[in-house]
């Protein structure tokens, strides 16, 4: 291993490890069921090969270098990186707050492999540059999911929330290997790069034209775009609130990256359908509306935090679409290639703040929720006064959610509506600004509950130090990015020329 070429020998392992590291975790914990001692272990285990994985991550993001191990399977560059690093850190604060509640239970050890298997597929689904790899990732992430989603399965809610999320996510799955076999029919190949040239040259083929619907529709599920997002509500309320935070923050971030690797870089060559009217940019901005659209008005008529964010999260899938109609767009008109990159360093750097932001608002209602056994509204009331620390990292997520200068959610927002406020789509710019406007209605509404409303019971809510360190991180974040935005920009930004080169 000694010299340059033992140097860049380590470089090209760190991926590898990182795989390694992540599925001898996963496949050893449950093991830890045949112990009758129930303790944390098995999720600090797990935190740990999670930490070692996001550092692995890391050290190859600094430097991306080819991954031989897997041949052309994955593609080792910085967009990888930055989906990589958001999923696993995700993950790993979502193990880190389940320790207090989970370790006690039989089946812990179960969830923290569950929990490992899907962190695992979130890192393939980074990387992949092949259909084939990216089908198995995306279905390794998918499958433990829809047991994690019904594990209280003495909750009702929970057993429906699982059934609705495995039957959607099923039909998903099996959208996408349609696409992937029309796609293989095309090119005789899964390479994507091979399947984008394939659907290039075959732009006005109703086949390629289908394929390319296909894959729109079978990520959207993930990304929770309308009209595809039937299943988030219920599932979100369903699932115990940290495994809602990892379909927010992190398994619906996997959906984008697969969305990026495909149908955004499919579009520099596949452009415009037989109809003049019916293109991609076009598609993506009609999705765009209408997300955003649905996702505020729905999020403010409901009762319960869970639901309300569920449909947030499905708004600002709207705002980062912004992004992909720009980019789309820019690839049959090179005037607007500064607005593309711009919309997509926007789109990259909301996926970013995202993550951090739905994070603190769901595990902020999480501790809530274990303390009262309850998510409705009325038990926001005076939630300043019982749980200090939760309520003021509840507050600065939802300002950023809602984009309010300095936190982190302006900045994203900003280089989105600004990439398209000087073309051909300004009107959704407008709209956009009209909806992240209306939003602040509900987001205010529910700090005005923490702050001004007198509690229901006055009663103490225990904020363990384990959280509270974990609520500070994101709040630092939050006002981090916000203050000095440049940071996340930069890293967003080094990551667009990667959609070029799957």
């Amino acid at each position: 291993m000694g010299g340059p070429l033992g140097w860049r020998r380590l470089k090209t392992d760190f991926i590898l490890f990182a795989a390694v590291v992540l599925g001898a975790a996963a496949i050893g914990l449950p093991f830890f069921q045949l112990s009758k001692r129930r303790d944390a272990l098995p999720g600090c285990i797990l935190a740990a090969a999670l930490g070692a994985a996001i550092l692995l991550v890391a050290l190859n993001t600094v430097s991306p270098q080819p991954v031989p191990e897997f041949g052309s399977l994955l593609s080792s560059d910085t967009l990888g990186g930055l989906f990589g690093l958001i999923t696993l850190s995700v993950t790993l604060g979502v193990t880190v707050f389940s320790i207090p509640t989970i370790s006690s239970r039989a089946n812990g050890p179960l969830y923290y492999s569950l929990l490992g298997f899907s962190a695992l597929g979130m890192l393939f689904l980074s990387f992949a540059a092949d259909l084939l790899i990216l089908f198995i990732a995306w279905e390794l992430m998918s499958l433990p999911t829809y047991a994690l989603a019904g594990f209280d399965k003495t909750r009702e809610e929970s057993n429906e929330a699982s059934a609705k999320y495995a039957i959607l996510g099923a039909l998903s799955s099996a959208i996408i290997l349609y696409a992937i076999s029309l796609s293989y029919g095309l090119s005789g190949s899964t390479q994507i790069s091979s399947v984008i040239r394939a659907l290039g040259a075959n732009s006005t083929d109703p086949v390629s034209m289908l394929a390319i619907l296909l894959f729109v529709v079978g990520f959207g599920f993930k990304m929770s775009v309308v009209p595809f997002h039937m299943w988030v509500p219920d599932t979100y309320e369903g699932a115990p609130i940290t495994i809602s935070t990892l379909f927010a923050a992190a398994t619906k971030k996997a959906g984008f990256v697969a969305a990026i690797r495909v149908v955004l870089a499919a579009s520099t060559l596949y452009v415009v359908t037989q109809n003049p009217i019916f293109t991609i940019p076009n598609i993506f901005a009609v999705l765009a509306l209408v997300t955003m659209t649905l996702g505020n008005l729905a999020a403010l008529t409901q009762k319960s935090m869970t639901r309300l964010l569920a449909y947030s999260s499905i708004a600002q899938a709207g705002y980062i679409l912004i992004g992909f109609v720009i980019y789309s767009y820019s690839q049959a008109n090179p005037a607007y290639a500064a607005d593309a990159t711009l919309g997509m360093t926007g789109a990259l750097f909301h996926i970013i703040n995202h993550s951090i932001m739905v994070s603190a608002a769901f595990l902020a209602v999480g501790l809530v929720l274990i303390g009262t056994k309850r998510a409705d509204l009325g038990v926001f009331e005076g939630l300043a006064k019982r749980a200090p620390v939760t309520a003021f990292t509840l507050s600065v997520s939802l300002l950023a959610l809602a984009g309010v200068p300095p936190l982190n959610g302006f900045w994203s927002k900003l280089l989105l509506f600004l990439s398209v406020v000087s073309g051909p789509f300004a009107w959704l710019a407008v709209a956009a600004v009209l909806n992240s406007a209306f939003s602040v209605a509900y987001y205010v509404w529910i700090i005005k509950r923490m702050y001004m409303d007198e509690p229901e019971n006055g009663e103490k809510l225990n904020e363990p130090l384990i959280y509270v360190v974990i609520f500070a991180v994101l709040a630092a974040l939050m006002i981090g990015l916000g203050l000095f935005p440049q940071i996340g920009v930069a890293f967003s930004q080094n990551a667009v020329p990667s959609i070029l080169s799957p």
